[in-house]
């Protein structure tokens, strides 16, 4: 993607001018950023992903003050009849489901891979919401089918209702109010408190983004990493031949916490092994992913990733579906447009090294990619 060319998915921004001055930073609203768009999936196909048991769908009602909850997945006959008011299906991932709304999704890979998180789709009946709330990570909302108002404001108040099923603001103060119309789209910074409320049949697409807690992130480093620590820290046990005697029997030697402090630092001692650990822990599919191993297939002609693999890379690795790979020279440059690219060519494999090659043919049995001839 060149991100120095203006889109009118931006209102004309580029990309690099959009990270610049909205990004983290203040709201975008954007008439007509995809003019004609219409609903990729059909009501019927859209339903249908909710009673799948692996995908992730929700349903809210309200009435009157009162807000419903539930969890699918969902039969046909256990939703609300399409003509009662106030209700809302959110159809989390679809872009893993579908390959047309994974194609929606790539129109926003001006962010980092390893940001960019899901596509939802929230059907609704006329005034159909979740509510007065606010999200911790980016999102842009575009209006797919129908009308949506939405009211924004920047919430000094956090307090929630009390006794309630979702995280609804008690005390939303609304700044800015906008109807969008089909192809509308609005983005919002991280905290900035939403309500939507549909006006008639109503779809929006979400699409958000992974921002995750320090403490969530080092917690998942620390047990990738613990899984090669007995290896780098060795065997040896404790040895104090010279502990002397003692009074205080409650109080722990210093020399075993030098001993165990010298333990943790030979199991981080290998270069770049938070990186590599970072790596495969944010190319790592969602849990209700996985991939079915396929027949050798000719990959001659180009290769593909499937829409549900993660790809990324760094300066040394390659990463793919929670794996990692050391990567140099012309390979990691093919392995790197790959993960840019999701696609490589017959002539950008050309110059691809038989190991290189063999590596793309694994993953290609195991699903992660298919050969270019298929459709795309």
């Amino acid at each position: 993607m060149d991100i120095t060319q203006a889109l009118p998915l931006l209102g004309g921004l580029t990309p690099d001018q959009f990270m610049q001055r909205h990004w983290q930073k203040r709201p975008l609203l954007v008439r007509g950023a995809l003019p004609g768009l219409r609903p990729l999936l059909s009501r019927a196909e859209l339903f249908g992903l909710a009673e799948r048991d692996e995908v992730e769908s929700r349903l809210v009602a309200r009435a009157g003050r009162q807000w419903q909850f539930r969890r699918g997945p969902f039969r046909r006959r256990s939703l609300p009849p399409l003509a009662q008011p106030n209700w809302t299906l959110l159809v989390q991932g679809v872009d893993l489901h579908d390959e047309r709304a994974h194609h929606l999704l790539s129109r926003f890979r001006f962010v980092p891979q390893a940001r960019l998180d899901d596509l939802m789709i929230s059907y609704a009946s006329d005034g159909g919401g979740v509510g007065p709330h606010f999200d911790s990570y980016d999102v842009f909302l575009l209006q797919v089918q129908g009308r949506r108002r939405w009211r924004i404001g920047r919430q000094q108040d956090l307090a929630l209702l009390p006794d309630m099923p979702l995280k609804i603001l008690a005390n939303f103060e609304p700044e800015q109010e906008w109807l969008l119309e089909p192809g509308d789209m609005l983005y919002l910074p991280p905290r900035y408190a939403h309500d939507g409320i549909a006006v008639g049949e109503c779809q929006t697409y979400s699409v958000g983004f992974r921002s995750p807690a320090g403490a969530e992130l080092a917690r998942e480093l620390l047990q990738r990493l613990s899984e090669d620590a007995a290896e780098r820290a060795g065997g040896q046990l404790y040895r104090d031949p010279k502990q002397p005697a003692t009074g205080t029997p409650g109080a722990i030697p210093g020399e075993l916490q030098q001993f165990a402090r010298e333990a943790l630092q030979a199991a981080l001692a290998e270069p770049h092994a938070v990186e590599r650990a970072l790596g495969e822990h944010l190319s790592e599919p969602k849990p209700s992913v996985w991939f079915e191993a396929a027949p050798p297939a000719d990959i001659g002609a180009g290769v593909r990733l499937d829409r549900r693999t993660r790809m990324m890379y760094d300066g040394r690795h390659v990463f793919i579906n929670g794996e990692s790979y050391r990567a140099a020279g012309r390979d990691a440059t093919l392995m790197r447009r790959l993960a840019d690219q999701r696609h490589l060519d017959a002539a950008q494999l050309a110059g691809a090294s038989d190991a290189a090659r063999g590596l793309l043919a694994s993953w290609q049995q195991a699903g992660w990619l298919q050969p270019l001839a298929e459709p795309r």
